[in-house]
């Protein structure tokens, strides 16, 4: 069950149901030195997550839950929590929303450098 603590140091977990994406992701963040959970879906995530990573990655488009619903629970927890939100169809919508909840929001696939940007920042 996820807490409302948020972990120290460089921990980076990324929720997204495509699990090529999961392993692309988590072998660029570990290259780079960074401790990286993984998790397939929203509720996998709220399920199993101990505490609040450092920062959050979460695909859009998911069964259930939608990153940015899952970025509304996690805000409830940790108003400052940096979300990244990863998307292969934004829409205008989709980016009021996420500019309302101060969520940055990259279309997939991300690039490198502005992913590692977005990351160095808030770590």
């Amino acid at each position: 069950m996820l807490g409302t603590q948020r972990s120290r140091g460089g921990t980076v977990a990324i929720v997204d149901d495509d699990p090529a994406v999961l392993d692309s992701l988590r072998f660029l963040l570990e290259l780079c030195g960074l401790e990286v959970t993984t998790y397939g879906s929203a509720a996998a995530f709220l399920d199993n997550a101990q505490q609040l990573p450092s920062c959050v990655i979460l695909d859009q488009h998911m069964p259930q839950m939608t990153g940015l619903d899952l970025a509304v629970r996690l805000r409830s927890r940790d108003a400052d929590l940096p979300v990244l939100l990863i998307t292969g169809s934004s829409s205008p919508a989709i980016v009021a929303r996420a500019a309302q909840l101060r969520i940055q929001v990259l279309e997939k696939p991300p690039d490198e450098a502005d992913l590692m940007r977005f990351i160095e920042a808030r770590l």
